[in-house]
């Protein structure tokens, strides 16, 4: 029987409807998740075992991140230096990284936008340390020098500084896992190397090395980021009061250390032993915890030109925009509570 034709028109008008609501039905489902949902279900969360990561070390072997995270599990990951850090937080497997600031720079300008910096952790701590008949930079010629990873924070301290003596081509650099660089100088296949705490007390007080450069002296203050927290824009979005409660047992932690520094080094060396298989004698964790400072400053100042280092160092061509690269909305709100002086940067922040 053939079907009239306004019969025909009215079921083909039914169909057209009955799709568009369909795909609309699957446009909603792929749309971008509500700005807010409240407290996430896991937090993971990267950081190295390395005394410059000390607020990390000690939020976690103290609890003062369970604490405040209440029903959110926390989930930890370690790392030797930033850049393999920076690939899983863009590969979606952590959601906050304390991490260097270079490579830190690196993820918001790798990810368009999709890294936040949030907070500050630890200023200070890198040497560039050599064999002692090293005596003047103009000596490191010829000389092969190891970083803990290519594009890493002290990959593009030494780089900028070895640009500045005009000795960018008569350095040799080698990017070696840190422990490797201490058995390295041992064995004389490395001349020296610009490191974190511990690893530059622990050449320094277990394989007589010298210090011949103190970043410090490079910066204004002798301050600068050495470690940072970044967090992933879109968990940031969906879970402001997870990443709220991280940054509040951050300075949890950072003040309990302040207040019983024996015991935070103890602390810190007890995490060393789980994470990385040894602790550090009393005088490399003295030593170490001298030449740094604990803090939840970012040091946002200092931002634009550790982004032109890395153009001086040849990690990128061009100086990123930092406009929008920190939301410190949350870490404010930490420090409100606590009657402290909010983080002003308005050439980071949107």
């Amino acid at each position: 029987m053939r079907t009239p034709r306004r019969t025909l028109a009215l079921a083909l008008a039914a169909l057209t409807v009955v799709g568009a609501l369909a795909g609309c039905s699957r446009a909603d489902s792929s749309a971008a998740p509500a700005a807010n949902q409240g407290a996430a279900g896991e937090v993971r969360v990267g950081f190295f075992p390395n005394v410059t990561h000390a607020p990390a070390l000690i939020g976690v072997k103290k609890d003062f991140f369970k604490n405040e995270l209440g029903a959110t599990k926390l989930t930890t990951q370690t790392f030797n230096a930033g850049p393999e850090e920076v690939n899983a937080l863009l590969g979606g497997s952590l959601d906050v990284a304390f991490i260097g600031s270079g490579p830190a720079i690196n993820a918001f300008t790798k990810s368009k936008g999709a890294i936040q910096l949030v907070s500050g952790a630890v200023s200070g701590g890198a040497q560039l340390v050599v064999k002692p008949d090293i005596t003047s930079v103009e000596q490191l010629k010829g000389k092969n020098i190891a970083t803990p990873q290519l594009a890493n924070t002290q990959d593009v301290a030494l780089k900028k500084f070895l640009a500045g003596q005009q000795l960018t081509d008569q350095v040799k650099i080698t990017n070696l896992d840190n422990p490797k660089t201490l058995d390295a100088f041992k064995k004389g296949e490395v001349d020296g190397g610009w490191l974190p705490e511990p690893w530059a007390s622990r050449l320094v007080l277990d394989a007589g090395a010298k210090v011949l450069v103190d970043e410090k002296t490079l910066w204004p203050g002798g301050r600068f980021p050495t470690t940072v927290a970044i967090v992933r824009s879109e968990f940031l979005q969906q879970h402001p009061d997870t990443v709220r409660a991280l940054l509040k047992g951050e300075l949890a932690a950072i003040d309990w250390a302040k207040a019983n520094p024996a015991d935070a080094k103890t602390v810190v060396n007890g995490a060393l032993k789980e994470l990385a298989g040894s602790t550090l004698s009393a005088a490399v964790l003295d030593r170490a915890f001298s030449g740094i400072e604990l803090t939840t400053d970012p040091i946002a100042a200092e931002f634009p030109q550790l982004a032109q280092d890395s153009v001086t160092a040849g990690v990128v061509k061009s100086a990123v925009a930092l406009k929008g690269f920190a939301d410190f909305g949350p870490l404010n709100e930490v420090l409100k509570a606590k009657n402290l002086p909010a983080v002003e940067a308005p050439e980071l922040t949107k």
